[in-house]
């Protein structure tokens, strides 16, 4: 799997540590460094079923500086969504776990770090 990771986050680092532990191999993606283009991003919104919005930290302050917890979340308005987090990669919730079975996971709980080990190890 390819986990798209923080290296300061302290959820990527406990979902690491929980693959680890479970002995689950996985490829970093410093997604800071290497950011999504759009088509990248729209492949794993696929791979997550989710839309945009979904996994945007509207919080963070190049969110709040364009206002986008405010923005329309509709079908016209998704490719701007994406254009944003392209050029913001902080605004990419985090960690995104892209498993190998075609899936994608946001590993946030331990629930869902669960899962990820569940479908990778059979």
């Amino acid at each position: 799997m390819e986990i798209w990771h923080n290296p300061s986050c302290s959820k990527c680092a406990g979902a690491r540590a929980s693959l680890d532990e479970a002995r689950v191999p996985y490829r970093l993606r410093a997604y800071l460094e290497q950011p999504p283009n759009a088509a990248e991003l729209t492949e794993v919104l696929r791979r997550l079923d989710a839309r945009a919005w979904d996994i945007c930290r509207t919080g963070e302050p190049s969110a709040v500086a364009q206002g986008m917890a405010d923005w329309p979340r509709d079908d016209a308005s998704e490719s701007r969504w994406i254009e944003a987090m392209v050029a913001h990669p902080e605004l990419i919730q985090r960690p995104i776990l892209l498993l190998d079975d075609g899936g994608a996971l946001v590993g946030r709980t331990p629930e869902v770090l669960d899962e990820a080990v569940r479908r990778t190890t059979g």
